[in-house]
């Protein structure tokens, strides 16, 4: 039986599902699976798991880092290129040397703690310092490993980055930007090792019907759902809604998700006197969702960074119409005028002029019962609404993409070579007889 280790930098974590789903993908066709999570996964997150880490590497064990000290002496030609590059070269500040150094102890107790599982490969989930402790404990177990990269692990804080991609086995990233992205700014970086393997959600067959404009007595509901950070850039759709309460549109504007900017944005919201129109529902149970979806005529993404955002696809799976940064990989998703909406990253004037032309769109339709074309001429709301839903089932499902993810990973387990990357082969030898 193949035994993979699959270790995230948080698990398990409601904000990122497909960690569980590819875990259950890879059981599910027989491989044995040890669940790792750098940090202990948080009280409510754990509560509510179908799958828990079988492997928790913060804090380490004082017994553990004995250990991990002793594998390190014994095979410290395997890491030393590792723990050069952190230490000496490069354009990393102290601060992130400091880190890679910790986290090289930390994957060497990675390593003890998968010692004598039969693990033959790991995979780590984003490429944060997390994969910087998959990749030293491959190193001494002998091993290869791959990685997942989203959004900010590759475009806001790429530490190592370079190292990582020169010894890992494959690396996956969910979009086409990311790919090139890396191509072009890696140069040496393997093209064939760097493959795009989108996420995905459930499209359900049959809906009930959704609300695809404002309905008659109800104001223009805009819902924003994402964890309460300064890279969602929740301010900036907070500042729009004042700009919209001043020209006058009716409407109320939701937004679900908790984290560090919350009390911020409620002094935000009391300082542009929004209490009445803007709502923090704090977090939200996915399982819940459905409910908030269905209330909402507009989805709306304000991130300054993204892969490409599982919320988007949520909301256009259910036919809902859908405004996003024009950044990343969203463009893949969301085709301007056919699939959602689009606006200039970062700039609040056409946030504003992109929500009230929704709106007078969506008025009209609402007067109209929809027999008008959308402004631009190019197409109706309903037309949008069924292209956005085609969008999701042909590209972006989850039944299919998790199918082609473990397609691919068990392809490239079996063809994978059976010595020591990267190292001499005589060197190998004599190092796995220690």
């Amino acid at each position: 039986m193949l035994t993979v280790a699959y270790l995230a930098n948080e698990f398990p974590s409601a904000v990122e599902p497909y960690v569980t789903e590819e875990i259950e993908e890879l059981r599910g066709r027989g491989a044995r699976v040890i669940a790792g999570s750098v940090r202990t996964p948080l009280p409510h997150e754990a509560a509510a798991a179908q799958v828990m880490p079988q492997i928790v590497l913060r804090p380490p064990r004082a017994r553990i880092l004995v250990r991990a000290l002793a594998l390190s002496i014994r095979r410290w030609k395997r890491i030393w290129p590792l723990i050069s590059r952190a230490a000496f070269r490069g354009s990393e500040g102290p601060l992130q040397r400091m880190k890679a150094l910790a986290h090289t102890c930390l994957g060497a107790c990675y390593a003890v703690m998968l010692e004598g599982s039969g693990t033959e490969h790991i995979h780590v989930h984003h490429g944060y310092l997390g994969s910087w402790i998959a990749m030293v404990a491959a190193r001494l177990l002998g091993i290869d490993f791959s990685m997942t990269l989203h959004g900010s692990d590759l475009l806001l804080h790429p530490a190592y980055l370079d190292v990582k991609l020169k010894n890992c086995f494959f690396c996956l990233t969910v979009s086409e930007y990311n790919r090139n992205y890396i191509l072009e700014r890696y140069r040496k970086a393997e093209p064939e090792k760097v493959v795009v393997m989108h996420l995905g959600v459930d499209v359900p067959e049959f809906t009930t019907p959704t609300v695809a404009h404002p309905r008659r007595g109800h104001p223009f509901t805009i819902l924003a759902v994402g964890r309460l950070h300064k890279v969602k850039d929740h301010a900036l759709l907070v500042r729009a809604c004042a700009q919209l309460q001043m020209s006058g549109v009716p409407f109320r504007c939701l937004i679900a998700g908790g984290g560090p900017e919350r009390g911020r944005l409620e002094s935000l919201i009391d300082a542009c006197g929004l209490q009445d129109r803007v709502t923090l529902l704090g977090h939200i149970a996915r399982m819940e969702m459905n409910s908030w979806y269905e209330q909402a005529d507009l989805v709306v993404l304000t991130s300054r960074s993204e892969g490409i955002p599982l919320v988007l696809m949520e909301a256009m799976a259910r036919g809902k119409i859908v405004l996003a940064p024009n950044i990343t990989g969203i463009p893949e998703l969301v085709s301007a005028g056919e699939t959602g909406f689009l606006y200039a990253a970062g700039s609040l004037d056409d946030l504003v002029a992109r929500l009230q032309s929704i709106f007078r769109l969506l008025e009209a339709a609402d007067e109209n019962g929809d027999r008008r074309p959308v402004v631009d001429g190019s197409k109706r709301i309903d037309v949008i609404r069924h292209a956005a839903r085609t969008q999701v089932r042909n590209n972006f499902n989850r039944t299919k993409r998790l199918q082609a993810f473990g397609d691919f990973f068990l392809h490239q387990i079996a063809k994978r070579p059976e010595s020591i990357p990267h190292e001499d082969p005589i060197l190998q030898q004599i190092q796995l007889s220690v």
